[in-house]
């Protein structure tokens, strides 16, 4: 199902790219509080639970997107919200995000999900008797719903929410080759390619004199990412980890809060009501940006995701 949104941009703050930046880079890091827990992994790897500070109400997991954790702006600030209404919180970083890269010579990427399964059953085990909900925002939404498609009726989760979904991986590295978003396209490159540098300088898993040739986000999908994850090249990552083809399968209850002029993506790059399974709806605005979504009066703005999506979760409480 598609409906429409009930989201009213900021007046100040008009298109996609004032959005998206006001939201992601200029906005105050939201004050919250968070207690690290370190997940060892079956296979000698480790990742980074940051919990909130509640113990009651139902158990929410938050997923970050590309190179992001618990110190984004829009991961902050979810997890202070949830904070405020009492309720408990954990953002799961994928691996070498927490601030020390990881063990292994692999990271993560745009369909990795076995992790995320790690993690959900952990949960699981050890609150029995919580519900538990799970969000995704950009490449972690991707992440989220593939894995919702993968495992149909046979996951834990109560409900699910994803934010700005690359549906289709391939469509959005093209779309920040053009225009404004050649900027998003720069400043994420520089996060990858610096994060690789710190990785592996004492590595020899990457010749990291390929680093200096490396473009374009598919560029480096090709060279680093799809080599590193077991991937043939980055045609055969960005088919297999597209979440697109697994929306039908979904069997959770999903929102998917999306804007029609989301810098990432052509509006073609969207799901139409076929691709969609009865249980998952698409929540479409006509502006919002990237993770942006912002409303509200210059010196009193209003992150409506932030309410947002409590209010999807509260529906089922």
């Amino acid at each position: 199902m598609i409906t429409k949104s009930n989201f009213k941009p900021a007046w100040w703050l008009p298109g996609p790219h004032l959005q998206t930046i006001w939201a992601n880079r200029i906005r105050p890091k939201p004050d919250i509080s968070l207690n690290r827990e370190r997940i060892e992994l079956q296979d000698g790897d480790f990742i980074d639970l940051d919990w909130n500070n509640q113990q009651s109400g139902p158990l929410i997991l938050v997923l970050h997107g590309l190179e992001g954790s618990s110190n984004s702006n829009y991961a902050a600030g979810i997890l202070r919200s949830f904070s405020q209404r009492g309720w408990a919180a954990v953002l799961m970083h994928f691996r070498g995000c927490s601030g020390e890269p990881n063990r292994l010579a692999r990271r993560y990427h745009a369909g990795e999900t076995d992790d995320l399964a790690y993690v959900l059953e952990l949960l699981r085990k050890r609150y029995p008797d919580r519900p538990v909900f799970a969000i995704g925002y950009s490449l972690g939404g991707n992440v989220l719903l593939k894995w919702l498609g993968e495992t149909g009726k046979n996951n834990p989760l109560t409900a699910a929410l994803a934010i700005s979904v690359p549906f289709q991986l391939a469509d959005c590295a093209e779309r920040l080759n053009h225009g404004f978003s050649l900027i998003y396209q720069k400043i994420l490159l520089a996060i990858m390619l610096r994060a690789t540098r710190e990785k592996y300088t004492r590595r020899d898993d990457i010749d990291l004199r390929i680093l200096k040739r490396l473009r374009t986000i598919r560029d480096f999908d090709n060279h680093i990412t799809a080599p590193l994850h077991g991937f043939n090249d980055v045609e055969h990552y960005y088919g297999a980890a597209s979440s697109y083809q697994q929306l039908k399968h979904i069997r959770t209850p999903t929102l998917l809060l999306h804007a029609r002029n989301d810098p990432f993506m052509w509006p073609s790059t969207l799901p139409g009501k076929n691709d969609l399974s009865d249980q998952v709806t698409l929540e479409l605005s006509a502006d919002g940006g990237h993770v942006g979504f912002v409303s509200g009066l210059p010196f009193r703005p209003v992150y409506w995701l932030e309410h947002r999506i409590p209010e999807y979760i509260e529906s089922f409480l």
